[in-house]
């Protein structure tokens, strides 16, 4: 039987929400999103997920999807949810992944839930940021990505950035209502177009989900990027993969300085952009649950 039901947690005075997808005898995994994103997924992700196996359990974190705000929250905080989480699951044990800002708390539950935590993935995420130097430059950013902007300006004022934020994503929910895709076509993913996400609800709750309702989420997840983690990079032994496309040059760099810091990690390249394409997205999943072939 598969499972693709949303449930809530209740966390002192918190509600955190989740989707559950796959098996429902698969094997468990969490999935932590990006920055942002919602616990919602495409089609093609669900039948990816039931095809591996997996019973994989997607929050949203704190200001996202409904989950409460938590201002102020780390990115260790995350491992917290998670346990709590995977308590209210019933599972002893499980795998964990994160993309994009998901990486950092997918490794901080690697850190932190050692005992609990099988294998550990982080596709396209970030190392820690460098925010006490001067406000970095254009070329300072692209020769480093550590060297981040929004990083230099959430650790003194995130608010700042919020009409920035606003203006990009008025620009992605902009093109849909023109009669765009819900996802930007990946030249190397051999699916076929997708229709206008306009004409789905599905997509357009999606959609709204990641890019309206979802705001005090992505300025506390740059807090938090821009702050101490809360946890040792040292510190995550499980084994763990760092995936990221060869087409996606920040990410590659970023991959370098986590492997330099991980010392049970390895680096996984895929053909593809930041969001890794169906065929590297399976392969991803197969890893999670160790598979070898």
């Amino acid at each position: 039987m598969t499972a693709a039901t949303d449930g809530e947690l209740r966390i002192g005075s918190r509600l955190l929400k989740y989707t559950l997808y796959g098996p429902t005898d698969g094997f468990p995994v969490v999935s932590l999103g990006g920055t942002s994103s919602t616990r919602w997924k495409r089609p093609s992700v669900v039948e990816a997920i039931a095809a591996a196996g997996l019973l994989m359990a997607v929050p949203d974190r704190p200001g996202y999807g409904g989950s409460t705000r938590q201002p102020g929250r780390s990115v260790a905080d995350a491992a917290g949810d998670v346990a709590l989480l995977a308590d209210h699951l019933g599972w002893s044990t499980f795998a964990v992944t994160g993309g994009s800002g998901g990486g950092p708390h997918a490794l901080a539950c690697a850190a932190l839930l050692s005992d609990r935590v099988i294998r550990c993935a982080s596709v396209g995420g970030i190392a820690p940021p460098l925010t006490h130097d001067p406000e970095p430059t254009e070329a300072e950013e692209q020769a480093d990505p550590r060297r981040d902007r929004h990083a230099w300006q959430a650790a003194r004022d995130v608010n700042v950035l919020r009409p920035e934020l606003e203006v990009s994503f008025a620009r992605v929910m902009a093109a849909v209502e023109a009669g765009g895709p819900e996802f930007p076509p990946d030249p190397h993913d051999p699916a076929p177009p997708a229709p206008p996400a306009r004409d789905d609800p599905e997509a357009m709750a999606r959609l709204t989900a990641t890019f309206v309702t979802s705001m005090d989420g992505v300025l506390d997840d740059l807090v938090a990027f821009a702050t101490p983690w809360g946890f040792d990079l040292a510190d995550v032994r499980v084994p763990t993969s760092i995936w990221h496309g060869t087409a996606d040059e920040r990410a590659g760099k970023q991959a370098g300085y986590l492997i330099e810091a991980l010392p049970a990690a390895e680096a996984i390249q895929y053909v593809g952009a930041h969001a890794p394409p169906t065929a590297a997205y399976r392969e991803i999943l197969r890893w999670l649950r160790g598979a070898t072939n």
